[in-house]
């Protein structure tokens, strides 16, 4: 096997780890198969580590046993310990080629021809972007999500980022449950069709949303059919782990019986959508995500901690602004256009300004639109900045 099949390290020798050592060396690589790790005395001054794959429990010992004769071996173990770039297989760290993907031919003939997103192809969306009317540009409005949205033209937004209330001032007793939940999933799904209508060719839909578990309705499992169902492209779920375990283990279900357990959950649910094409273009210039970011963020799993604040703002179910930074920075550029139809107190619209995007809130409640506002008044943005020290005021 050629060398270049192998990850190399070089190990430079001390006077007191020369001795004795190509007997130590053989013995080492008499434990091993060539094709998985040898040593190579290159000189009297170098030791090669040629590594491909080991089990390490099995390296850890050699090494731990050699040591006692030569200290080098101690070294040897450090250097491989702190790789920290490998792959796991048959229970061996796997250091070469562990990461390469498999190269399919014709890859993207083959996913047309096996039916990528098959469930969307059939759709009647139009690809011609409009602008969003200035006299919507920025803006918090009051009224119903549904009415506002109608005045708005095809194609202007580039992502929306809501989480839908559980209440849409649908006022039943509970003998009437099912007509609520038959009325609130109709409301809401004529909001979204809007939402569909008035999202970008490319634009993203993102929904926060906790499934109702103590009632037994998935609703996150709910929204994302309507939205496949509305040929709309199933673009990701993100997990947003709130490390929530203050809970009461027995607050409903069976206690230390299968009768009927009720399973605790310390996460929600961003389900996100793509409409017509998985890609949003934009200006590379408009880029604000950093190297280090993106890395982290796309893994699926987002840790943040929940709103903290929302007896200050009177809303019970805030998401918070970090959450909307990771969605905004990840699915959007600066200067898109975001929309919150379900703006509340207006998380969404505040992270939006922050990171210079434009965007637009609706929201039912006068009191919500009144706290949404004055957040938003306390957002000073560098162009305001810049604006204000030109202008002199």
């Amino acid at each position: 096997m050629e060398k270049k099949m192998y990850k190399t390290v070089s190990i430079y020798l001390k006077e007191n780890e020369k001795s004795n050592l190509l007997e130590l060396i053989d013995k080492f690589n008499s434990n091993f198969k060539k094709e998985d790790i040898y040593l190579s005395y290159m000189d009297e001054e170098r030791i090669d580590i040629c590594l491909r794959e080991i089990n390490f429990s099995k390296f850890e010992e050699i090494c731990f046993e050699l040591s006692k004769y030569n200290p080098v071996f101690t070294t040897i173990y450090e250097k491989v310990s702190n790789i920290k770039s490998y792959g796991i297989k048959n229970n061996k760290r796997n250091y070469v080629d562990y990461n390469q993907e498999r190269k399919v031919k014709n890859r993207e003939k083959k996913e047309k021809k096996r039916g990528q997103y098959y469930y969307a192809y059939d759709h009647n969306f139009k690809k011609e972007n409009n602008s969003l009317p200035l006299e919507f540009e920025n803006k918090i409005i009051c009224g119903d999500s549904l009415e506002v949205l109608k005045q708005l033209p095809d194609n202007c937004i580039d992502l929306v980022m809501t989480s839908p209330p559980y209440n849409f001032g649908l006022e039943y007793d509970n003998q009437y449950d099912a007509n609520y939940w038959e009325d609130y999933f109709n409301k809401l799904f004529a909001i979204f069709d809007e939402v569909i209508r008035v999202l970008k060719w490319g634009g993203r839909v993102v929904v926060n949303i906790q499934p109702l578990y103590s009632d037994y309705i998935p609703t996150h499992h709910i929204i994302s059919n309507f939205f496949m169902n509305r040929k709309m492209i199933w673009k990701g779920e993100i997990i947003w782990e709130k490390n929530n375990y203050n809970c009461k283990y027995t607050a409903w279900g069976s206690w230390k019986s299968p009768s009927s357990p009720y399973l605790k959950y310390t996460w929600e649910f961003l389900e996100i959508f793509s409409k017509g094409d998985l890609k949003h273009k934009g200006d590379k210039n408009k880029i604000d995500i950093t190297a280090e970011e993106f890395k982290e963020w796309v893994v699926a799993k987002w840790s943040i901690a929940p709103e903290k604040d929302m007896k200050k703002y009177g809303h019970p179910a805030m998401f918070p602004e970090k959450l909307v930074e990771r969605v905004l920075k990840l699915f959007s550029y600066q200067d898109d256009v975001i929309l919150d139809p379900f703006n509340g107190v207006g998380t969404t619209t505040a992270v939006a300004k922050k990171l210079n995007r434009r965007y637009i809130g609706i929201d039912i409640s006068e009191e919500y639109c009144k706290k949404a506002e004055e957040r938003l008044k306390g957002i000073i943005t560098n162009k305001e900045l810049f604006k204000n020290i030109k202008t002199g005021s």
